[in-house]
């Protein structure tokens, strides 16, 4: 008994120690927090995925519709904005589709293509015409479109810009000579030819045994690209005509046309 009162109970406190605190990891917390940007991430993604296609199909349209406006006035184009759903002319008669060999422009522009002036003309078993104008044949493997051939002249039909070639065999003896090989010009717009191209050959023969059974061969070629006018006249010379080999298959010209 304590003095000076009523016992007292005394306060007793408590610790128990066995008592477990359990905590939310934070590591998961921010888990959760990184998977979440991902998808952000993706959306953002499949967003720009989807402004990008957009614009590739709006771009798509746009040349298109350009082609269209470029196309102007041509009889073609004329023909397919007339032409009704229903495939039917101005004057109630059923016409074919538009994708038919009648109306598509594509076989139309191949056709144009095929029919480019074209010329492969060989030698002539002849020397050689007026001015020592080599001599040419339309026989044989020769062919020839849209041009015209006479008398060592390859006349253009249609202006435009040409390959021309031309390639000569020469043959050589025991005497030095200097021969050119040109490819010439002759136009309305001049009052004399045109030299377009030349070719320098000096060469002497073996002057070993004898002249007719040493011979040397030597060719010659030339070729460039030209702008030709309608009524143009193309041939080729030789000085020393007699110096050329003559056969079919070793001498020949020819010309195409690359461009209108």
């Amino acid at each position: 008994m304590s003095q000076g009162g009523a016992d007292t109970c005394p306060q007793v406190f408590v610790v128990d120690s066995q008592v477990s605190h359990i905590a939310i990891p934070s590591v998961r917390k921010s888990r959760w927090a990184k998977d979440g940007w991902k998808f952000i991430l993706l959306l953002v993604g499949f967003s720009m995925l989807g402004m990008i296609t957009e614009g590739v199909l709006i771009y798509n349209l746009y040349k298109k519709t350009e082609v269209f406006n470029l196309c102007g006035t041509h009889p073609l184009c004329h023909n397919l904005s007339n032409a009704s759903p229903l495939g039917k002319n101005e004057d109630g008669t059923i016409s074919k589709q538009v994708g038919s060999k009648e109306h598509n422009w594509i076989p139309s522009l191949q056709t144009q293509t095929r029919r480019r002036p074209f010329a492969h003309l060989f030698g002539s078993i002849h020397v050689s015409g007026k001015d020592n104008v080599v001599l040419w044949e339309n026989a044989g493997e020769s062919v020839i479109q849209n041009m015209t051939h006479d008398k060592g002249l390859l006349i253009v039909q249609q202006p435009g810009y040409y390959y021309l070639y031309s390639k000569l065999q020469l043959e050589f003896v025991r005497n030095c000579s200097l021969t050119e090989h040109k490819v010439m010009r002759n136009t309305s717009a001049y009052g004399k030819p045109m030299e377009l191209m030349k070719s320098k050959n000096n060469h002497c023969g073996n002057t070993n045994g004898p002249s007719k059974e040493r011979k040397d061969l030597l060719s010659s070629f030339l070729a460039g690209i030209f702008e030709l006018q309608q009524g143009d006249r193309i041939f080729v010379t030789l000085d020393k005509i007699q110096s050329m080999r003559l056969g079919r298959n070793e001498n020949f010209i020819g010309a195409f046309m690359i461009s209108p």
